[in-house]
């Protein structure tokens, strides 16, 4: 066990010094990763500029409201996202076999083998538009609010992690499962503005099977006092409890997943 926790370190700092071979060509992707997300949020503050407020909430709240989903979604899919779209390849290549025969935790080599420095450029944009919008937003500041909205993102990245992972294990089963990721991505983008902007199917499914809602909108709104549909009170612990269970289902279906792959000859 303890070897295992010393190799992935190591790991991971391989991958991260493969990806900073063109260093000019990674830091170019990440200003063109901000450039394109800070323009998709220009067009929410033009809405919201024009009348006022979406939903009842006004720019400010919005700007918290994103800048917590794009850092809480790059925690996530930096240990997740290409890791899991990739698994789909090396089922139907048969190259997943060999990774089965090393002496280690198949999802753990994974994860750490390519944990990704790509997502510098989202996490680099959010804290900024965190900051910005925190010294302007109402908030009722203590320790106890602070240690909720670090817990609450935490849970966020938890859930983009589950989610990313359950799909990517699909794979073990069904050969293929990347076309899962426009799903996911769809609702991706909803999860962006407040729950409350969408119909009661809507607001359901990203509270349930597609729990996208924990991400951003239902913590966002516990922290600062908006009342969040369908979970009412609930909302506050509902948004940190979010995190561990769905990572504890997405443990139980990468096993399950993992039990039942044949091979690349099925």
């Amino acid at each position: 066990m303890l070897r295992t926790l010393r190799i992935l370190p190591r790991l991971a700092l391989m991958y991260f010094r493969s990806q900073m071979e063109y260093r000019g060509a990674f830091w170019i992707d990440r200003i063109a990763q901000v450039i394109t997300y800070a323009s998709s949020f220009a067009v929410i503050w033009i809405l919201a500029d024009r009348f006022g407020s979406i939903a009842g909430w006004n720019w400010s709240e919005l700007a918290l409201l994103f800048s917590f989903h794009l850092l809480g979604y790059s925690l996530g899919a930096c240990m997740s996202f290409t890791q899991m779209r990739q698994l789909e390849e090396a089922v139907r290549l048969g190259t997943l076999d060999t990774l089965l025969t090393k002496p280690i935790s198949p999802w753990a080599y994974m994860v750490f083998s390519g944990l990704n420095p790509g997502y510098t450029g989202h996490a680099l944009l959010g804290i900024g538009m965190m900051a910005w919008s925190l010294s302007i937003v109402a908030v009722p500041w203590s320790i106890g609010w602070v240690a909720y909205f670090v817990a609450a993102l935490l849970s966020a990245a938890m859930v983009t992690g589950a989610t990313l992972t359950v799909i990517g294990a699909t794979a073990l089963i069904w050969t293929r499962s990347n076309h899962l990721y426009s799903l996911f991505f769809g609702f991706w983008e909803l999860s962006r503005y407040p729950l409350n902007i969408f119909p009661t199917a809507i607001q359901a499914t990203m509270l349930s099977f597609v729990p996208l809602g924990f991400m951003a909108s239902v913590p966002v709104a516990v922290l600062l006092g908006k009342p969040v549909p369908i979970l009412g009170d609930w909302a506050g612990p509902a948004a940190l409890l979010a995190g561990p269970f769905f990572v504890a289902l997405a443990m139980w279906h990468w096993r399950y997943a993992l039990d039942r792959y044949q091979g690349a000859g099925g």
